[in-house]
């Protein structure tokens, strides 16, 4: 096939050259698998830090070369001792700085000088000491970032690498190696979690120490783990959070292929000082982490024993498809723990169907329970304990199984572990046990554990783990369940909201009035209840007049918080007089208070004759996340009932349901006593338009809605509450949203060569049902050339593939759509064209490719997808953009080519593959 090669790459007179011939490399990769390290501050003193970590770099096989640094001694251990990084006879990959604080940003400004691309920083002294720290850490990180060293610490232990056999830390002894990566922020914690695990035989891929994560963060090493063949699932023990956006983009992208375990310290410390709004008061720090774990699909344990117990079970058992779990036993009293275990961490019971008590009934003795705990008494020998896991496996209304065995006198708990061996691979049914006793069942215990089939000492124990396991999968599979198709963007509604918060802003306001929310919420079509303002008696009078009788009467003031507090708020006002008495009172309310510059009149609305239930919709701004949002039951006694779900912008319909479904008025929503039930399907599309005023105006600080009354008939925002950042806070200092909201200024309008305009756009989740057809629609010959290879027809519309195309983190991937309108303007169109730029995990490169649909091609498609591509990278600050491209695919190198791609041929490559390559900031 060489003669289907282009040209022959150029002569290198470009100074940009030798990119274009650099393989894109992880930079943490000299973190973990250095091949040669320097120890600065190297020692021989006994006990020390760079004595300690000197051995076990040089007593542990990695195979690279140690250079110890010490200008005070001509040797250290032996080994010929350097008196500085310069003197080496070559640049290491790495530098071990256990040196004082003070003098690491001399050695951090010598590594950079001589090429060196990563450093361990295990001293101490900075941040945790005060100012004098904090600039220390500072100018370290200054000098290190613009010389592209990574560095992991300071005052950390250090990084293990078991399974390579590198052990750069001052631990007591090397880990052994397994497929679990376990990253602390706490050394000490890492170092009794090595013995522990020695003890357990229990082994690591990577064994990290993070310290203060001034540069290499949590972030970093999850996309560094997301790629290591080493590495099952990744175990976190969190103090802090560090930078979230990067924590949840790079958790939300790995967790569906490596299980990520986290526990978080300081859960029950105070949060910080609440805001003035009910959400605010009722957003507590750590409610909010919860819901950014779940955003990201990432489990949350209370444990070190469960970050264990989890690592172990999501490595050899299927993820339940829901929260029922079936129990086998024989004994009544461990089965009742386990249930209350079950029940109390949200599980449930499954409930036997009618099919499978008959066949139970075929083979149980009478006695049997006849329900779910399913007891086959103390007498069950190997056999009965087999049907019945067989049995009771199959029914459809269980999504797992904990087999529960006592040593009794007719026990045979080694026999019946080999028996039940055959089961550890039920389909999508995770199987636990609890063998319960000591030496006698311990064989047992051995030959399920080998089988596969997790065993726990007390069946409580094993039913908190089941408990884990169904959130586990329900956070997985919210993160790629197809929304409903998103209404379009509001457009002049946003321009109105702005002007409104502009407006308000300029007057030096932090808060708008409940005249001025309600106009905010009405652009982003959530419904108000019509509100008239008045100032003056006669005015309330003429405005309830034209509304109708009965009428409320509220506050106007844009100065006061709460309305009820002060007196402001009167209801159910059944003529003129009762109108003038509620006009007095709340003005002379606010006098009594010495508050009588804050009247500004009232509001008059009618009186709502809803019979439904009040909701609270709610936004706060978080000092980690920035906005989250709230919804839960609402009213007066908002906070005393505290029934809530907290989740982050922004929302699409699938989150907003997921938040619903978290709450205990959720159920009575659904219609109870004979209420009939709300559509839950606008109170979702309201919640979405909700989160999409939150993220599109920045400026909003807390947002209530209280209450948002809803019933069978009609959604109705009945109160609501703005505040603003202060007149002085720029749009440069405002707080980020913790996930990349979607980025409407991608879509522009783009007219083919045949005179056709089409929409080009970044993908959204509700286009997957649209990504389908254009994928079925596809030519085998495109399907090849877009994927150098064949692919079934089932596998390219599968659900699980197309969620994830559609599914951006729009922070690391873009695809833009091109959209032919439906006819009707209704439903989100036919997609002609894809165009995806995905960045490469942990460097500043990006990847493109493209797909146009066969009766598209040739109109111009491609190049204008890719001339937006790359305009992207640029916009994303990007060094590369590349592409792998079939030798045989003129098409796509003729389009590279035409937008300043070079075509250049690696080694890495397949020999019928070019790669192509833009340099945008050499």
């Amino acid at each position: 096939m060489d003669e289907q090669r282009p040209a022959t790459p150029p002569a290198r007179t470009d100074p940009s050259i030798d990119l274009l011939h650099q393989r894109t490399r992880q930079p943490l990769e000299v973190l973990f698998s250095p091949r040669s390290v320097a120890v600065v501050g190297a020692s021989e003193r006994a006990g020390s830090v760079g004595r300690t970590v000197l051995w076990n770099l040089i007593s542990s096989p990695f195979g690279g070369t140690v250079y110890p640094v010490n200008p005070q001694r001509p040797n250290v251990l032996g080994i010929k001792a350097w008196p500085s990084l310069r003197a080496l006879p070559e640049a290491v990959d790495l530098a071990v700085i256990v040196t004082p604080a003070k003098s690491v940003p001399a050695i951090i400004r010598e590594c950079a000088e001589v090429g060196v691309k990563g450093a361990i920083i295990i001293s101490a002294g900075f941040k945790e000491t005060g100012p004098e720290g904090v600039k220390l850490e500072q100018e370290v990180l200054r000098i290190a970032q613009a010389a592209n060293l990574r560095i992991i610490g300071p005052n950390c232990l250090g990084v293990m690498r078991p399974t390579g056999g590198f052990n750069a830390t001052f631990a007591k002894g090397m880990a052994r190696p397994g497929n679990v990566a376990f990253i602390s922020q706490s050394g000490a914690l890492l170092t009794s979690i090595l013995d522990w695990s020695l003890r357990e035989a229990v082994g690591f891929s990577a064994f990290v120490s993070v310290g203060s994560m001034l540069d290499v963060g949590w972030g970093d090493l999850i996309d560094f783990l997301a790629d290591d063949p080493m590495t099952r699932s990744i175990l976190l023990y969190m103090e802090s959070i560090g930078d979230a956006r990067a924590f949840l983009s790079a958790a939300r992208e790995v967790a569906l292929t490596k299980p990520i375990i986290v526990i978080k310290a300081g859960r029950t410390a105070q949060a910080a000082q609440a805001a003035a709004s009910h959400t605010g008061t009722l957003a507590g720090s750590d409610e909010v982490l919860s819901a950014a774990f779940r955003r990201a699909g990432v489990l949350r344990v209370d444990s070190i024993e469960d970050l264990f117990h989890m690592a172990e079970v999501l490595a050899r058992q299927p993820r339940p498809s829901g929260r029922r779990l079936t129990l086998l036993t024989n004994a009544g009293g461990p089965a009742v723990l386990a249930t209350d275990a079950l029940v109390s961490g949200g599980g449930e019971l499954a409930v036997l169907s009618d099919a499978t008590r008959a066949q139970l009934d075929a083979f149980l003795p009478p006695p049997w329970s006849h329900a779910n705990p399913v007891d086959i008494l103390g007498d069950a020998d190997a056999e009965r304990y087999a049907k019945a896991l067989e049995t009771t496996g199959a029914d459809p209304n269980s999504d797992g199984l904990l087999v529960i065995l006592t040593p009794q006198d007719m026990t045979e708990p080694t026999k019946t572990a080999d028996r039940l061996k055959g089961y550890a691979k039920l389909p999508g049914k995770p199987v636990l046990a609890s063998w319960m006793g000591g030496s006698e069942v311990a064989a047992g215990e051995r030959i399920l554990n080998d089988a596969g089939i997790p065993t726990f000492g007390y069946p409580d124990t094993a039913a908190r783990v089941f408990n884990y396991m169904w959130r586990y999968a329900d956070n997985i599979a919210g993160l790629y369940e197809t929304p409903t198709l998103a209404e379009e963007p509001t457009g002049g509604g946003r321009d109105v909201a702005r002007a409104l918060v502009d407006e308000a802003r300029a007057a030096g306001r932090v808060l708008l009035s409940e005249y001025e929310s309600k106009r905010l919420l009405a652009a982003y079509g959530i419904p108000t209840v019509e509100t008239w303002l008045a100032t003056s008696e006669e005015e309330a009078v003429e405005k309830a007049r034209t509304l109708g009788f009965p009428v409320v009467l509220k506050l106007h003031s844009l100065t006061v918080t709460h309305k009820t507090d002060v007196g402001g708020v009167r209801l159910n006002l059944p003529d003129e007089t009762h109108v003038r008495e509620a006009f007095r009172a709340i003005r002379d309310a606010l006098t009594e208070r010495g508050l009588a510059d804050a009247f500004d009149g009232v509001t008059v609305q009618p009186m709502a004759k809803l019979d439904g239930y009040e909701l609270i919709l709610g936004s706060s701004l978080d000092a980690q996340f920035g906005p989250v949002l709230l919804f839960g039951a609402g009213g007066t006694l908002v906070e005393v009932f505290q029934d809530r779900a907290l989740g982050l912008p922004p929302l699409n319909t699938t989150l907003a349901r997921r938040m619903m479904e978290r709450t205990r008025i959720h159920h009575a929503l659904k219609g109870v006593r004979g209420r009939a039930p709300v559509d839950l399907g606008a109170l979702e599309r309201l919640m979405v338009r909700f989160s999409q005023l939150v993220v599109e105006q920045p400026f909003i600080r807390e947002l209530d809605i209280n209450p948002l009354l809803v019933s069978g008939e009609r959604i109705i925002a009945l109160d609501a509450r703005v505040v603003l950042h202060p007149p002085d806070v720029s749009a440069a200092s405002l707080p980020k949203l913790a996930i990349e909201p979607y980025p409407h200024q991608y879509a522009q309008l783009l007219t083919l060569k045949n005179g056709e305009q089409l929409l080009v756009r970044p993908i959204r989740p509700e286009d997957e049902p649209a990504m389908g057809r254009f994928h079925q629609a596809l030519s085998e010959q495109t399907v090849f050339m877009r994927y150098a290879g064949l692919m079934k027809l089932s596998q390219r519309v599968a659900h699980e593939r197309l969620a994830r195309i559609c599914f951006n983190d729009y922070a690391r991937e873009m695809a833009l759509v091109a959209v032919r309108p439906s006819p009707d303007g209704k439903g989100g169109g036919e997609i002609l064209a894809v165009g995806r730029l995905t960045r490469l995990r942990g460097t500043k490169d990006a990847e493109f490719a493209i797909t146009v649909s066969d009766p598209a091609q040739r109109l111009g498609l491609g190049t204008e997808l890719l001339r937006r591509l790359v305009d992207i990278g640029k916009d994303w600050g990007l060094r590369r953009i590349v592409a792998d491209i079939l030798t045989r695919n003129r098409g796509m190198q003729a389009v590279s080519k035409k937008l300043g791609f070079t075509l250049v041929e690696h080694e890495e490559l397949a020999p019928d593959m070019v790669k192509a390559v833009k340099v945008l900031n050499g």
